[in-house]
């Protein structure tokens, strides 16, 4: 079997997949300035400017098919150092990240496979890290669905306009959405204001619903839940977590399950 490459970003993605791939040939790779969290593993290290050497590394290397793992910000571009065959694709990223994330990751996804790689999701090489429908931890109550309920409505909104994946609804009032800043920001700003928004001191404590943009290629960027996701959810005072049944990546599921119920919170894949 051809070896798989990792195209490795921030968090604790790329190190579950690797064990996922154990006793299989792996190609470890990160983006410049975005070191994978993999200590004794060595990367192919590339840029942006210099994508199709890259692409010519991995096609050398035997590699059959991609995955996406971990977080990458838009790194900085420097002209100059653009090689004449990955200048000749400039115009077409540009066009594409001026339309948004959703629309650059489809591109570089498109570059890939017209260079003859298999592009697979997370889940295709670790499904138990994308839940199918159920509760896993805690019990959603009657409001606590409501609240999810219009969650979903709001994030499949931002998600139509490439903004966001998530949001918190309590009482079914919207405190916060997902943008640039990221999630954890959104929950930071939740437990700061949340309690003077809630109606009702007593009501509902609100839900934290996060689910793909519509139409979103699942191979890339697929949301991501976390042990610290939870535990910023409890101190922004929320009943649980919600998301999109078979539509986010939850990282730490026997830790995050163990922490939910010890924090009181319930985690809940829902069906859209």
């Amino acid at each position: 079997m051809s070896p798989t490459a990792i195209i490795a970003g921030e968090g604790v993605l790329p190190g579950l997949l690797c064990a996922s791939l154990a006793g299989q040939d792996i190609v470890l790779a990160e983006l410049e300035g975005f070191p994978a969290s993999l200590p004794g593993k060595s990367a192919e290290r590339f840029r942006i400017e210099r994508l199709v050497p890259f692409l010519d590394r991995l096609r050398e290397l035997g590699v059959g098919r991609i995955c996406f793992a971990g977080a990458v910000r838009r790194p900085r571009l420097e002209p100059e150092m653009f090689d004449p065959r990955t200048a000749q694709l400039v115009p077409r990223l540009l066009a594409a990240m001026r339309s948004g994330d959703d629309a650059a990751l489809r591109a570089v996804i498109g570059i890939f496979e017209e260079w003859g790689f298999e592009v697979v999701g997370a889940g295709d090489i670790a499904p138990d890290l994308v839940p199918g429908a159920g509760v896993l931890a805690g019990t959603v109550t009657d409001a606590d669905a409501r609240d999810a309920d219009r969650a979903a409505e709001i994030v499949a909104a931002l998600g139509a306009v490439d903004v966001g994946q998530g949001a918190v609804v309590a009482q079914g009032l919207c405190l916060a959405v997902e943008a640039l800043p990221g999630t954890d920001a959104m929950l930071d700003f939740v437990a700061q204001t949340g309690a003077a928004l809630r109606p009702d001191p007593k009501g509902a404590r609100g839900v934290f619903y996060k689910a793909p943009k519509p139409g979103q290629d699942r191979r890339i960027d697929l949301p991501a839940l976390g042990p610290e996701t939870l535990r910023r959810a409890a101190k922004a005072g929320l009943a649980g977590i919600a998301w999109e049944a078979s539509g986010a990546l939850l990282l730490g599921r026997e830790e995050m399950v163990v922490e939910a119920e010890r924090l009181g919170l319930f985690l809940w894949a829902r069906e859209p």
